[in-house]
This record gives C-alpha cells, structure tokens and sequence, in this order.
C-alpha cells in the first residue's frame, strides 16, 4: 500500500492493550457479499492481501474456520466502517456484530478498526480486489498504531 495514501487514513489506536504475544493477525474487511482477508505480523508491520471470501450470512463462517485453521492467528482485526465525520450506520452495527460473532466463535481476541476510507485507498491503488486491499489496508494501520 502507498505510504502517502495510508497517511490520510484515521488513526487506528487499539482500544485495548495489544500484548506482545500476539504476532501473527488476521483482518476482514466485512461485507454483506463479500468479506475481504489479508494477514499480517507485528514484526514487520506489515500485511499481505489474501482471496476475498465470497459469501453471506452463515455461509462464510466454514470459510473464515478454513482461514483461521490455514493461519493460526494469534488475534483478529475487524473493520468497522462509519461515515467520514465518524458516524455511526447501517453497516457499523453489521460490523460490530460480525466482530463479536468472531469473538464467540472462535474465541480469540478481536480489535476494532476505524475503516474509513480503506475502500477508497484500494480502489484508487487500482487493487484487482479492492476488499482484500481494503483488509490489507486496515490491519497495516493496526499495525501501524502497536508501540
């Protein structure tokens, strides 16, 4: 991802103290259709995009089992999209859900990020598959706020 672009994002301070031990991150960008993917570590501070899972509803938790099984992650990164001046809609509360849906399931910590305009960071970077670039995008800005 652009350097120049990703400044332009929100800044991404993880609510809770990220420990030390957690090294290996999984992202989604969710959406209704399609939920982006992309992994990263902490000692790089940086994230690789992997295939969008392309179902709904239930349909994608054998999808998201498949990846977590693949990665081992030690924590997972989910994020929550508002409108530009912060407020909350629609696809906040989906979001939100989708998180502690995460959380019970599979029971590893999950932290929420500002997504404000990763969507439009990875369009215009010209990404093949802007929801993956768009996970990309959030977890190297989650990454980026670790001390």
């Amino acid at each position: 991802m652009s350097a120049a672009g990703l400044a332009a994002l929100p800044s991404a301070a993880p609510a809770a103290v990220v420990p030390d031990s957690q090294r290996l991150f999984l992202a989604f960008d969710w959406g209704r259709k399609r939920t982006g993917v992309a992994t990263g570590n902490r000692l790089t501070r940086s994230a690789t995009a992997q295939s969008t899972l392309r179902a709904e509803g239930a349909a994608r938790w054998p999808l998201i089992e498949a990846r977590l099984r693949e990665w081992q992650p030690d924590a997972l990164v989910v994020g929550i999209p508002t409108h530009p001046d912060g407020a909350p809609h629609e696809n906040t509360a989906l979001a939100l859900k989708f998180a502690r849906q995460l959380r019970g399931r599979f029971g590893l910590p999950v932290y929420e990020v500002d997504e404000r305009y990763s969507s439009t960071e990875a369009h215009s970077l010209g990404a093949h598959d802007a929801d993956a670039a768009a996970a990309c995008i959030i977890l190297e800005q989650f990454l980026r706020s670790l001390p």
